[in-house]
């Protein structure tokens, strides 16, 4: 069954526009856990403008279930903080300095060389690796050769076509996901998913073993609370 792990940025966002600890964002992943989530994702950026690095000592101290921090490699200061609590996963994502949200996947041949020296590095500290791609067979087929772990499906085209066409929406993940299996890769995704689009994605995805939501289901969750929402979520798993 596909995991579902709950990037909690948005709760340490709205913790910092007034400072002080409310919400106490180790309070919600503990709750989150508790309510049913299957791993605890975040994201911190260098400007500290969501997850602050303190958040992930804290954070690592506590999760019982999976802990997946995101974020740009080319970051020292990043490679450094996933090496000392050394999570469960660390997910790359290209994102540019001042980047508001993801919204592209690596270009796995330009940066072959580069991804295979940083992905042993983790590697060796026992640390599963999943790199971000877009659904591009090309793409995948060189994310297999860098020697990660996992790709995580970059799903924004998907969410964006979903209402219009989601048949040929999901086609190119269909063909991305296939590949990735054949070429032993696990298969995660994320972003944009969300309660009308993710029972559809899962149900057609051969392999997903994990989607990483947060922004939609924290929206949810102003109107039907978090422990609701976390299990309305994973019903759309099954």
């Amino acid at each position: 069954m596909t995991k579902l792990s709950l990037n909690i940025n948005k709760i340490a966002t709205l913790r910092n526009s007034r400072g002080g600890n409310n919400p106490d964002l180790v309070k919600v992943a503990l709750d989150a856990e508790r309510f049913g989530a299957e791993g605890i994702t975040v994201h911190p950026r260098p400007d500290e403008r969501h997850i602050r690095y303190q958040d992930v000592f804290d954070l690592k101290k506590v999760i019982q279930t999976e802990f997946n921090i995101e974020g740009n490699p080319k970051e020292q200061k990043f490679v450094e903080l996933v090496l000392a609590n050394k999570p469960a996963q660390v997910t790359l994502v290209p994102d540019t300095e001042g980047q508001l949200t993801s919204n592209h996947g690596w270009d796995t041949v330009k940066h072959q060389s580069y991804l295979k020296n940083i992905i042993a590095e983790f590697k060796s500290a026992g640390i599963r690796v999943s790199i971000f791609v877009d659904p591009n067979e090309e793409m995948i087929e060189a994310a297999q050769t860098t020697g990660t772990d996992r790709i995580e499906l970059y799903t924004e085209a998907y969410a964006s076509g979903y209402h219009e066409d989601k048949a040929l929406a999901i086609k190119p993940y269909i063909a991305a996901a296939k590949m990735a299996d054949q070429l032993g890769l696990g298969i995660n995704a994320g972003h944009d998913l969300d309660l009308h689009n993710l029972k559809y994605f899962s149900q057609n995805i051969p392999g997903l073993l994990e989607v990483s939501i947060g922004h939609a289901l924290i929206c949810d969750s102003l109107y039907f609370g978090l422990e609701n929402t976390i299990q309305m979520y994973l019903r759309q798993l099954k």
